[in-house]
């Protein structure tokens, strides 16, 4: 529950306190009311004329378009982390001497990793020092490292995942997967002269940070890592993450197999690019020149499907705009974990159903200026069951109907939108 607007005096239990929309508790001891009192203002209408100016006029900025979601979604984001960031006794104030409530340091912080904006156009914004919105913002990363990791997790129950399956079917039509994999780069600015750094020198000469993502139909993140090297090829980010060793050990993508003919079944997969290897639980795009009609419809298909992991790192990058450009010497170490609170954020705002984001447009470019890698590593059973797969979907074997049928709301509006969208596109 988000926080309580309002400040209602309560005239029992005198033991009890009573909690403002900021989070302070109210003396036990203040007298009761005697009259009618005049209703306090919404914290966004005192907090935005701090930032604007009391002669503010009507057409200013709405919340909506300073934090690009809505207020629902915040005062969610506030209960997440109101209990660890009041926790500790702080002396944050702005340039008035003014004490920051829960909402102004979580509306700071918002800004600073939305925007994308530096410490000090953030601070010059907001009327504070810049050291304050430094120590803010960590401190909510930290927050929402601790309270909001229940918003990125992998299907925990058949019945879940099944879904997850059936969506991803219902986009062009591949059975049993269970997720879309990809990679996006954090460009960093770095001193060229520190032979450490060299290994942040990525294959398109960019100082970078790579972000691995696996997501679900929805664009929801359900597998993430981030920290490693921009040097690194996909394939050895794939190999050393956790995912990868999960599933090696039979604990992740072990749930019902498909059979699509005599002897031949499809175990639970996840699709990538052709930067990843072939694997039996990874599904690669068939490579090379002369592709065989029933390759380039494979290659369509899983193409059309792959797309919402692009769309959801190219959302992730447009929304939290701190990691869409390049950064200026950040914090190795601090990095990954502002990557993540932004992936908490965005399954956040999804499982939210924020209308708002609803108005930004959709693209699947998030990695501009970077090639396709390529990956020669395959699993011989893999190119079998692969082969098979394509002989499914092409009708070789019974082929299968697909129909569509909007879930409804913004889930249901997104994935027939998305069936369209690849559908013109391929």
């Amino acid at each position: 529950m988000g926080p309580i607007r309002g400040f209602k005096r309560r005239k029992k239990a005198a033991d009890k306190k009573e909690v403002d929309q900021n989070g302070s508790p109210a003396s036990e001891t203040d007298a009761p009311s005697l009259g009618p009192q005049p209703q306090p203002l919404d914290w966004w209408d005192e907090f935005s004329k701090r930032i604007s100016g009391p002669s503010r006029s009507k057409d200013s900025k709405s919340f909506e378009s300073v934090f690009r979601i809505s207020r629902k979604t915040f005062n969610y984001i506030c209960s997440l982390v109101k209990e660890d960031m009041m926790a500790r006794q702080s002396s944050f104030t702005d340039l008035n001497g003014k004490p920051l409530c829960l909402n102004d340091q979580v509306a700071v912080a918002l800004r600073r990793l939305s925007s994308g904006e530096s410490l000090s156009v953030i601070g010059d914004s907001f009327g504070m020092n810049q050291s304050t919105v430094s120590q803010i913002t960590w401190r909510f990363v930290e927050a929402m490292e601790e309270r909001g990791l229940h918003h990125l997790n992998w299907p925990s129950t058949e019945a879940e995942m099944e879904q997850v399956k059936s969506k991803f079917e219902k986009i062009r039509g591949l059975p049993n997967c269970c997720g879309a994999v990809d990679i996006t780069h954090i460009l960093m600015t770095l001193p060229t002269m520190d032979p450490s750094n060299n290994v942040w020198f990525d294959r398109e000469k960019n100082y970078s940070m790579v972000l691995q993502a696996v997501v679900d139909p929805e664009m929801r993140f359900r597998d993430v890592i981030a920290g490693w090297p921009g040097s690194l090829s996909d394939a050895i980010v794939l190999r050393s993450s956790g995912f990868f060793r999960l599933t090696e050990e039979g604990k992740r993508l072990n749930g019902k197999k498909l059979s699509i003919s005599e002897g031949t079944d499809i175990r639970e997969y996840i699709i990538g690019d052709a930067g990843f290897p072939l694997l039996p639980w990874l599904f690669t795009p068939y490579q090379g020149k002369g592709l065989s009609d029933l390759q380039i419809e494979f290659n369509k298909r899983h193409a059309a499907t792959r797309m919402v992991a692009q769309m959801a790192l190219a959302r992730l990058k447009e929304m939290w705009r701190i990691i869409h450009g390049v950064m200026w010497m950040p914090d190795k170490n601090r990095l990954p974990r502002i990557i993540l609170v932004c992936c908490l954020l965005h399954n956040i705002i999804i499982d939210m159903e924020d209308e708002v984001v609803d108005d930004m447009s959709l693209s699947h470019h998030h990695d501009t200026g970077y090639r396709r890698q390529n990956c020669e590593s395959f699993d011989k059973s893999a190119l079998i069951v692969r082969d098979k797969l394509s002989l499914y979907l092409t009708g070789t074997l019974p082929p299968q109907k697909v129909t569509f049928t909007p879930a409804g709301g913004y889930r249901g509006c997104y994935l027939l939108w998305l069936y369209n969208f690849a559908a013109a596109v391929y």
